[in-house]
């Protein structure tokens, strides 16, 4: 039987905070606020645009609108909006 292996970063302290006691908790509806990841409250992947690889639509006034987003509330996310990092410092740097 293969068993899968977790990132390192799986289980630690550092990669989920859940607050539930945040006047705005949660911030997008969730089914499981038990397992809602506070730590990334405002996105990192927001400057990257529609290479965000979230679920969010553009308003009339072409500001983007992630009310209905919930990649970076996913304890299972860490390792995707980490892995986003050098693509955002690219941003920073031009």
């Amino acid at each position: 039987m293969r068993t899968e292996r977790k990132p390192g970063w799986w289980g630690k302290a550092y990669a989920f905070i859940n607050h539930k006691e945040c006047e705005y908790f949660p911030c997008h509806p969730t089914d499981d606020p038990d397992n809602f990841n506070c730590l990334f409250c405002y996105c990192p992947l927001y400057a990257l645009k529609d290479a965000c690889g979230g679920n969010f639509v553009y308003d009339v006034n072409g500001i983007k609108d992630c009310s209905h987003c919930s990649v970076p509330h996913k304890k299972e996310n860490y390792g995707y909006i980490t892995g986003k990092f050098d693509e955002i410092m690219e941003i920073t740097r031009r």
